[in-house]
């Protein structure tokens, strides 16, 4: 027989345990987060620089104090934490299996399912670098556990593709380690990260930032000697006679981010194309009743503050859900990305309650006007691709707009960023 719980969280980062906490005080019960890690936290562990907690704390923590702060409260909550668990299938009828080399095998049936795998870094042959296939080309992620929890240096002489934020703040790690980072190269005309992280992890060291630039070969047969680094055109494809070699011992990659969400296609969960994570309502059920997602799962946010309080309405939600179906519909409206916006999150909304958009640009600018169908509108000195917009409509214009069944959300601006 499957084991029966209130709520099932699948993951145990920022979004797992702040989805596993409100779903507690809600006021459900049985609350069991399910983590094929050895530990609870995710990346925090590894994220040993500060600027977390900024707005959830007002306080400026480093990532395992953040860590710290929501583990602390869901076992004082008496959620349940299983780790070293692998979720391995899940349906649409909200059935779970997992094993684990402590437990077994495993089948639970929950009353309300939070997804929350987050992230993985895209790879080398995710982004397609022609080459051969030597030791020394990983992740920024990867490195970044090898130097703050393995205590490994894997390199002296970098490169870095792509302007992620992690990327960014490995550059400047590795440099306070001693080591060399020759460029980051960026495929677009902007950084991909935040513009804090451009200024603190390379303006402050020195460390060039090549824009409009990629890498068209990896040298080296056994250990990397080096990469070739070309200009794109408009079109981003190299130019030919713009080649110029960078001699460097590891490469690291911080080209994007790729929502964990195998399980959920396994349960039957629409995806939206875009962001690569579920369509969601504003209550972030997915398109699986009883199925809910926050986090990093639903969409790359740029500061895990904002993964704990999406990550909360899940929680929320699912608890209301696992109470005998108390929880209201949300799809009465759909959503959607007009004039130079790439997405909006949720994708669904009521209509009749306050809820917070999520957005990106396409193209940055400046002089930027946000709007809201003819909701509301919000003015921005400049907008990226890298930082979200977050806007708060509240229920009382939504109802004295008339609207449809869609509402379309446009960025005009008067210059180019």
């Amino acid at each position: 027989m499957p084991r029966r719980v209130d709520v099932a969280v699948i993951g145990a980062g920022p979004a797992g345990l702040a989805a596993a906490i409100a779903a507690r005080e809600r006021g459900a019960e049985k609350v069991l987060i399910v983590e094929r890690s050895e530990q609870l936290g995710g990346l925090l562990p590894q994220c040993i620089h500060n600027g977390f907690g900024l707005l959830y704390f007002k306080e400026d923590m480093t990532g395992p104090e953040y860590e710290k702060a929501f583990i602390e409260k869901a076992m004082d909550l008496g959620v349940e934490a299983q780790l070293e668990t692998m979720v391995i299938d899940f349906n649409a009828g909200r059935e779970m299996t997992a094993a684990s080399r402590k437990h077994g095998y495993m089948k639970f049936k929950p009353g309300a399912v939070v997804l929350s795998m987050g992230c993985r870094e895209k790879s080398r042959f995710a982004l397609g670098i022609p080459g051969c296939r030597p030791a020394g080309v990983m992740t920024a992620g990867t490195c970044q556990r090898y130097v703050n929890i393995e205590g490994y240096i894997p390199g002296k002489r970098y490169v870095i593709l792509g302007s992620g934020d992690i990327g960014m703040i490995m550059a400047r790690r590795l440099t306070l380690e001693g080591a060399k980072v020759e460029a980051v190269v960026e495929l677009m005309p902007w950084a991909g990260g935040l513009i804090r992280n451009e200024v603190q992890c390379l303006h402050d060291f020195g460390i060039p930032l090549l824009l409009e630039h990629t890498i068209t070969f990896v040298h080296g047969e056994e250990k990397l000697e080096g990469v070739t680094v070309s200009r794109v055109d408009a079109d981003r494809r190299p130019v030919k006679g713009s080649e110029r070699y960078y001699p460097c011992d590891c490469l690291l990659l911080s080209a994007g981010l790729i929502p964990e969400n195998e399980l959920s296609l396994k349960a039957g969960v629409e995806l939206d194309a875009v962001t690569g994570g579920p369509l969601v309502d504003q209550y972030r059920q997915t398109s699986v009743p009883g199925v809910f997602a926050g986090g990093n799962v639903v969409q790359v946010h740029d500061l895990v503050d904002w993964v704990s309080w999406e990550a909360e309405i899940a929680g929320r939600a699912a608890a209301d859900f696992a109470d005998k179906g108390k929880l209201k519909t949300a799809k009465a409206l759909r959503v959607v990305p007009g004039k130079n916006i790439k997405y909006v999150v949720p994708q669904y909304i009521s209509g009749k309650d306050d809820v917070t958009l999520y957005m990106r640009v396409a193209q940055p600018g400046m002089k930027a006007t946000v709007k809201v169908g003819d909701v509301m509108s919000k003015r921005y000195r400049t907008v990226r691709p890298s930082e979200m917009i977050i806007l708060d409509v509240k229920a009382d214009r939504l109802k004295e707009s008339g609207l449809g069944k869609e509402l379309v959300v446009d960025c005009d601006t008067r210059g180019s960023g």
